[in-house]
């Protein structure tokens, strides 16, 4: 098992104020190593909550986040950050690839905070960037491309750790249909090349349909759509 959220509950404000709003309830979901899910669910039905959850970038009310054996709850901040460094990848729907870099300079950037191994990431971001298309451009600005080719070079930045889990929040939600299929493709390449576990959000049925596992969030829990 590589991921077991047990019994989360997550909620915003003040728990003993009238305002508070319950997002997750209960909520419980296991992750098998090289499973591909897709999370469906209507805008403020707390899907991004979830996955920030799982990638340590917030912390639940009640319950545990398991990871490969390990309780991210119990973790520090700092700990958290070196761990998600190394295990999870995260893409968002914008790219959020940094202006003023080149794409090769944005792939890199998760590298940084272990400078040791620059030789064998440069190796693994060329292979990348290659394999998906975009190492012609990687002296190039982000303003210089297509969202297709940011998008793309976001994917990298997000595996260039050799990640075990990929977090994708709808990453095709601004891209065109096109575009949308050849992210599709690159995932599941990831998923079935690599053994990348997939977990994405999106409202794209058919990026949902392409993997191998569809839960629907309603009512701040999991069931299968």
């Amino acid at each position: 098992m590589l991921l077991s959220l047990q019994h989360i509950s997550k909620g915003f404000g003040d728990p003993h104020d009238p305002s508070h709003r319950p997002v997750l309830k209960d909520l419980s979901l296991e992750v098998e190593e090289g499973e591909k899910i897709a999370i469906l669910g209507p805008s403020g039905s707390g899907k991004t909550t979830l996955l920030n959850l799982i990638g340590g970038l917030d912390h639940p009310d009640q319950g545990s986040v398991v990871f490969d054996g390990q309780d991210l709850t119990a973790f520090s901040d700092a700990e958290m950050d070196r761990f998600r460094n190394k295990r999870i990848g995260y893409v968002f729907q914008f790219h959020h690839l940094l202006p003023q870099c080149t794409l090769l300079e944005n792939v890199l950037i998760p590298t940084l905070v272990d400078p040791g191994n620059h030789a064998e990431k440069a190796e693994r971001a060329e292979a990348l960037m290659k394999r998906v298309g975009i190492w012609e451009y990687r002296d190039k600005l982000p303003g210089k491309l297509s969202g297709g080719e940011c998008q793309r070079a976001a994917v990298v930045r997000a595996m260039i750790n050799a990640p075990s889990l990929l977090l994708a929040d709808e990453p095709t939600g601004a891209l065109d249909r096109e575009n949308v299929e050849t992210m599709a493709d690159l995932l599941l390449d990831l998923n079935r090349e690599d053994g990348l576990t997939l977990l994405v959000v999106t409202h794209s049925a058919g990026l949902a349909g392409r993997m191998g596992k569809i839960l629907e969030l309603t009512n701040g829990k999991l069931q299968s759509a």
